[in-house]
């Protein structure tokens, strides 16, 4: 410890004096300050330094004094303190980038980050934040159980959020999931579900645009549009609605038709081809006819006016198969509007997102998977936010439901 700290103020003042009032009676300072230096009960060399200091601030010998000292030591402190500061803001706008306030966990974990360089206190007071709030934070990383309520709960739901993100595809978006859970029997709010997914950085799909593939033959003639853009049935096998789009793989383009029942959304039937000709769009349409064996004279078949659909084979076909056809008007994708959805959520959620595409191996491969699991599994806005196959199975079910009903009160009368 340094000794002048052990003399007040008061004592090294008299010590100088005494010092300076009776050199005269020495030959030398040294002589005086060592013969006064024992009374005080310091080292000459201590008492030495007092009186330099002395007749330095007071103009007696040269040197900086003792108010300039305090200054520059002031001085230096401060320029210490600006430039931590300058250091703490540069990394804080590396870290942060440009976007306002950042909520308090993105703050902590930069506290956490630089704290061992440059401190708690001085990164808080630079930010201007409070460190009451992160010492909270640093106190619940030592101990878990000293979190919110909340902070617990969002701890477990984002487990479960990440989970079924990852079990659809990595898809859904906040209304999609939300609905899952619920399903799920989990209580959650919509809001919480967004901010949840934000923080884990995951979002849904999102649609690109379309590309026109339909190609009209205006010399062939075609049937009359029956469906006028209304896309509803009561019954399964009630109205199809047919379209195809492309895929760019590294063996050159691919083709991939679909049929959809309106009735649930759901996908009876489709193919993939390395060219657009009638067997391509004619091999979805058996797969669908086999499928789902549907009545003669009680199945509406709607397409757009690309010649595949037009052709005599298909058209053929539809008529064996007791099917009435429907085709919407030329260059209007309003007209095949379902259609076009299907296809749409095919390129978003498998083609863009899975891609690039080696071989029609893969690209058939994971198409199947992904119809099986919009049929089975996929939430589905229009028939409720069930799957499609529930919605049929619903259906069904409250039709043999009514039947034993009906039935019932028969026997009764």
């Amino acid at each position: 410890m340094n000794n002048a700290t052990k003399f007040s103020a008061e004592v090294r003042e008299r010590a100088v004096r005494m010092v300076q009032e009776g050199r005269g009676e020495y030959p030398s300072l040294w002589k005086a300050v060592a013969a006064i230096a024992p009374k005080i009960g310091c080292t000459p060399t201590t008492l030495l330094s007092w009186v330099k200091r002395a007749q330095v601030d007071g103009g007696q010998r040269p040197g900086v004094t003792t108010h300039e000292r305090d200054e520059i030591k002031a001085l230096q402190r401060e320029v210490k303190e600006l430039r931590r500061a300058n250091e703490i803001l540069r990394l804080a706008s590396g870290f942060f980038r440009p976007g306002g306030a950042r909520p308090q966990i993105q703050v902590n974990a930069f506290i956490d980050r630089h704290r061992e360089v440059h401190g708690v206190e001085p990164i808080c007071r630079t930010l201007q934040v409070a460190p009451s709030a992160y010492w909270r934070h640093a106190a619940c990383q030592r101990d878990p159980e000293l979190r919110s309520e909340r902070a617990k709960r969002d701890e477990v739901l984002a487990v479960e959020i990440e989970r079924v993100y990852n079990a659809n595809w990595q898809v859904y978006g906040v209304r999609k999931l939300w609905h899952q859970l619920q399903r799920e029997g989990i209580a959650v709010a919509r809001c919480t579900v967004a901010r949840l997914m934000k923080h884990l950085g995951i979002e849904g799909a999102r649609r690109g645009r379309r590309v026109r593939t339909t190609m009209a033959d205006a010399a062939q003639p075609c049937p009359l549009d029956r469906v006028n853009r209304n896309f509803t049935a009561e019954r399964p096998n009630q109205l199809w609605v047919v379209d195809f789009t492309y895929v760019s793989t590294w063996q050159g383009w691919l083709y991939v038709a679909f049929v959809t029942d309106v009735f649930a959304r759901r996908i009876v039937g489709w193919q993939t081809s390395t060219c657009m000709n009638t067997d391509f769009v004619l091999d979805a349409l058996e797969q669908a006819l086999h499928a789902r064996q549907p009545d003669k004279g009680a199945l509406t078949h709607h397409g757009d006016r690309g010649s595949q659909y037009l052709s005599w084979r298909y058209s053929e076909r539809l008529v064996d198969a007791g099917v009435a056809a429907s085709v919407g008007s030329v260059g209007d994708a309003y007209d095949n509007a379902l259609a076009e959805t299907i296809n749409g959520l095919y390129k978003t959620e498998v083609i863009k997102r899975l891609g690039p595409w080696r071989s029609r191996e893969q690209l058939e491969l994971a198409t199947l998977r992904w119809v099986h699991w919009f049929n089975t599994e996929r939430l589905l806005e229009p028939i409720g936010n069930i799957p499609p196959v529930e919605a049929e199975a619903k259906y069904f079910s409250n039709l043999a439901i009514k039947h034993a009903s009906e039935e019932a009160a028969t026997l009764t009368t």
